[in-house]
């Protein structure tokens, strides 16, 4: 089943996905990408008649986050007058979710209050074993390693544990809150669900409040006493430390100097939300103690329309941690190329995508001729980014660290690149094998940055080598592949130059540089494959235009992107940083700027209510599409943002 969310949680130790009503979707212990232990999680009423589950259609609901922080606040209105506020948050240090339930009616409502669990407890929905432990307050499920125990406050009254199963209708909890009453089963096993009910008696005036812990561990005896560790503690305090935890670690960003844009008088304020949210998103979908980040939490678990996305792409997270390192968290960095050099092939190539543990993922890169080349270049190209953002004495440490994994990864891209173009492999988007102008650029960026770090450490014919390979590199794709409509080709694939338009291309500028914007000759290839790729894969959707990946794209209906959409405005304002300001110069600069904001703006519009950014925005509706929250999405918003700062300050220092 494919469910995805309008909202994440999480810390260290767990994550967490609810959909737009509140409703659970994914509870992931103990990594972000690995066990997915829930199959239905949400709060029911019962009216002494008729349940009212919280995600029927019935229910007007409202989400957001509060504030700078990973809360998530949820209000449901209901036609009847009943109105149910949740507020979200996973415990500051323990993996624990924390649902505080708030009922309140118009009108005078006599009933219950249901919590219902359909749990598959270490992705397991056949063994699962379950017990209610009333004197401890405890409902728990396991199976082998994995623990999920239920407690609440006020202690529930009822439970049932019973078969999800129709064939067992007469024990499944989910039949059993039916009629109101339920039978408080001790423990069963099989395929298990459960329910915890409270008398409700409310009010316009009388409101009610329950809180429901949901926790995770992997033993019993942690499990019980983790969970006493949250009875014991007022959710009040749970709620402060969490928000304040989440303000702390934003106040280490870079500070942004972002002015009112004329046209865009109130898109300032949504830059500042939208940078702190990229941020507060990331901090989630990394694994701290791996250093790794899932693409995006998983939603398609069977591999029904895609492959899957909890998994560590390094392309994608080669972007996430420069994008990080320049927002102000370097730390990301360190950890992520300490996470490289341990998965690194011995070939000197990285996988496809692994899980964040380190092991190899899921894939259809298996070999030589289906692996994805670029997954080396990118990462060689961010070790050198960060390498250059270090102190002189640390870059000597950091090389010391890694250079063994930068020789051989450099090693591995001359090997596969012996006529100044790769051998043929699986382009970026995972659809054609061939020849790729995107790949080679990744690669020239690779080398380049290599070579720089061999120069650093007193290998100057390795250095030499390698910067020569690049630039052959370049020279071969602009012969090859440059054609004259003004673009790069996709590439080259059965032994032929593909010619459709292909997003990608602007990788040649941004972000591997192997084109630049201060060359006049270059500047204007760089013009040339914007305007075609404007031209040619813009999709009208929300007021403006995305771009999608390339013009023969079918996966999901050809949605625009999110990430291709901002590879745009991103060499936009590169462009724009470039030019001198001088009079004459000075339309064109703010061309450049507004034609970047409107892209911006059309990629913020694209996001779920309670803000993440998803890879596809869908073409029909203008609403969240397919992976939600994409990490690579999040990345590139702050990228964005932040060059629209260096943006100010250059012009801001030339006018002192």
């Amino acid at each position: 089943m494919i469910r995805q969310p309008n909202a994440i949680l999480g810390n260290d130790r767990l994550l967490v996905t609810v959909g737009k009503k509140g409703e659970i979707f994914g509870y992931y212990f103990p990594g972000r990408d690995f066990a997915q232990h829930v199959e239905e999680s949400q709060a029911c009423l019962h009216n002494g008649k008729d349940l009212i589950w919280s995600n029927a259609r019935e229910w007007v609901a409202e989400q957001k986050y509060i504030e700078n922080t990973n809360i998530v606040s949820t209000e449901l209105v209901h036609q009847s007058g009943l109105v149910m506020h949740i507020t979200d948050f996973v415990h500051p240090t323990l993996p624990v979710l924390v649902r505080k339930y708030k009922i309140s009616s118009k009108k005078k409502f006599s009933g219950k209050f249901f919590y219902y669990s359909n749990l598959q407890v270490g992705e397991m929905n056949k063994k699962n074993s379950a017990f209610c432990d009333y004197d401890s307050g405890l409902l728990g499920q396991y199976w082998k390693n994995y623990y999920v125990g239920i407690t609440s406050s006020p202690m529930f009254e009822e439970w049932q544990i019973g078969k999800a199963m129709d064939t067992i209708w007469w024990t499944n909890a989910k039949y059993d809150m039916e009629d109101g009453e339920l039978q408080k089963n001790r423990e069963d096993i099989g395929n298990i669900n459960n329910a915890i009910g409270w008398r409700l008696d409310i009010d316009d005036s009388k409101p009610a409040e329950f809180t429901v812990f949901i926790g995770a561990a992997s033993r019993r005896p942690a499990l019980y006493k983790r969970m006493r560790e949250v009875q014991n503690e007022t959710v009040e305090n749970m709620y402060n430390e969490t928000q304040e935890k989440s303000i702390k670690w934003l106040s280490k960003k870079k500070l942004l100097e972002i002015p009112e844009y004329p046209g865009f008088e109130t898109f300032r304020q949504d830059l500042f939300k939208a940078f702190n949210r990229s941020l507060l998103a990331l901090s989630i979908l990394n694994d701290s103690s791996k250093g790794s980040f899932v693409a995006s939490p998983e939603f398609d678990h069977d591999f029904e329309k895609s492959g899957g996305y909890g998994y560590c792409w390094n392309r994608d997270s080669s972007e996430i941690v420069i994008s990080l390192l320049n927002a102000g968290y370097p730390e990301y960095c360190e950890r992520f190329f300490k996470w490289c050099k341990n998965t690194q092939l011995p070939d000197g190539s990285w996988f496809q995508r692994y899980w964040l543990d380190g092991n190899v993922g899921s894939s259809w890169g298996n070999f030589s001729f289906s692996t994805q080349i670029d997954e080396t270049g990118s990462t060689l190209f961010a070790m050198e980014k960060y390498y250059e953002s270090l102190e002189p004495i640390l870059k000597r440490e950091f090389l010391d660290n890694i250079w063994a994994t930068v020789l051989s990864a450099a090693e591995y891209l001359m090997r596969r690149t012996p006529d100044g173009m790769h051998e043929p492999c699986i382009c970026l988007w995972e659809t054609y094998q061939g020849v790729f102008t995107y790949t080679n650029a990744a690669i020239y960026g690779g080398l380049v940055g290599a070579a720089r770090m061999a120069r650093d450490y007193n290998e100057k014919g390795l250095a030499d080598r390698w910067l020569e390979r690049a630039e052959f590199i370049k020279s071969t794709t602009i012969d090859k592949l440059w054609l004259d409509e003004g673009y790069f080709a996709r590439g080259i694939l059965h032994g032929k130059v593909d010619t459709a338009i292909d997003a990608s291309i602007i990788g040649t500028f941004v972000p591997f540089n192997m084109l630049s914007a201060s060359d006049e000759k270059e500047k204007e290839m760089i013009e040339s494959i914007i305007k075609n790729i404007e031209k040619q894969l813009r999709v009208p959707v929300n007021d403006h235009f995305g771009i999608k990946r390339y013009v023969d794209d079918k996966y999901i209906d050809g949605n625009p992107w999110i990430v291709t959409t901002l590879w745009l405005s991103k060499a936009l304002l590169e462009m724009a940083i470039v030019i001198d300001d001088k009079d004459n110069e000075k339309e064109e600069l703010k061309t450049l700027t507004n034609d970047a904001l409107k892209y911006i703006k059309w990629s913020l519009k694209g996001a779920t209510g309670a803000g993440m950014l998803p890879e596809q925005v869908n073409k029909y509706t203008g609403r969240p599409a397919w992976a939600i929250p994409l990490s690579w999405s999040c990345a590139l918003m702050l990228d964005n943002i932040l060059l629209l700062d260096k943006l100010q300050k250059k012009l801001s220092n030339k006018s002192i």
